[in-house]
Order: structure tokens, then sequence, then C-alpha cells
């Protein structure tokens, strides 16, 4: 789906209801020729959706989580949702590629990435275009990655002679989330030098 533009975006944001709230008449000062000032009022769950959306990404279910811990009902929860994705403000794929991009640039590998992406409670098909996105880009060299990691953290000269050391350094790469034999491919690469 691609993103409205800003005048679609108004017309389905006055469709859907979703307003600025009231303005305060006395706060309006139409004598002194300042701006009108909203009065605070109970937000929407359009709006509270949005103000969710601006600050970062979210998911569709996290989304509507969000929304419901804070005293949002369930079906005006999911309609809000609704409208955001409608509007293109909210995209799971998007989302999911963003974060998935994060956590290569962090430093974790493919396993730690695909279970932080279904903690966000996302489908495997968006999980998997989130990873298919990454190797497309060129940014899924995992074992180049690994190797990386093991240079930043580790003295090859220690490592090549204890094997405590190497022990260490491939549960490093595990809980970073590269699988058993990227991590054991490193390390020998990263002993050999």
């Amino acid at each position: 789906m691609r993103t409205k533009t800003p005048s679609e975006a108004a017309a389905l944001v006055d469709a859907r209801g979703i307003e600025p709230g009231p303005v305060d008449e006395a706060d309006a000062g139409a004598d002194s020729g300042s701006r009108a000032r909203r009065r605070r009022g109970e937000a929407t769950p359009a709006q509270r959706a949005l103000a969710l959306l601006v600050r970062r990404e979210h998911s569709r279910p996290e989304l509507q989580r969000k929304l419901i811990a804070r005293g949002v009902s369930d079906d005006a929860a999911e309609a809000a949702v609704a409208t955001m994705v409608e509007a293109g403000w909210q995209d799971d794929a998007r989302f999911a590629a963003s974060l998935a991009r994060a956590r290569v640039m962090a430093g974790y590998g493919p396993i730690r990435i695909e279970a932080e992406l279904g903690t966000h409670g996302l489908g495997a098909d968006v999980v998997a275009g989130a990873l298919q996105s990454i190797e497309e880009d060129g940014d899924a060299d995992w074992p180049a990655r690994a190797l990386d990691l093991l240079e930043r953290r580790f003295d090859a000269g220690v490592l090549a002679g204890d094997v405590a050391s190497r022990r260490k350094a491939g549960d490093f790469l595990i809980r970073r989330g590269f699988g058993a034999e990227v991590m054991r491919n490193a390390i020998r690469r990263f002993c050999g030098r």
C-alpha cells in the first residue's frame, strides 16, 4: 500500500472524525488577534494512536495493545488502528524492516532479530519479509558481521591460545543471535589471522 499524500490523509482523517478538538472561545482572543488556543480535552482514540506513531513506529498489535492499556475500548482501539493503517501511517512491513535494519546495525544476528520481531506480534510472513529485505540490501553478511563483532570485542592472540576464551566468544555470538555454524567459522577465521 502506498502512503497517502497529506491532502488525501487529511480527507481521510476528516471523514473518520479525527478532529483537533474544540476551540475555547474565551481563549480565542479575537480582539487581540492572537491565535486561537485549543481547550485540552479528552483525545479521541485516533488522536492517541497518531500521538504514539509520531514518537516511533509500532506494529499493529502493539499499537492496539497500547491504546487498550490507555483506557480505550477494544472496538475503538481496533477502529483507530484501522484508520492509521488506511492513512498509511502504520504499516507492519515498514515497522519490521526498520526494526530489523536497526538491529543488524547494532550487531545482532538473524536468530535474535527474528525472535524480537515475533515479540511485537508480527506474523511469520512479515518477519520473513523483513529478513529478506535485509538480505536483498546486502546488509545480511552474517559471517562478516560476526567476525566484526569478535574483532571489536576480543583479542585474537588470547582467543587462539585459550579454550575458555574461545568458548566465551562463542557464547557471546550465540547470545547476539548468530547460528552455530556462523559462530564456529567466525572464531576459526579470527584465530587464524
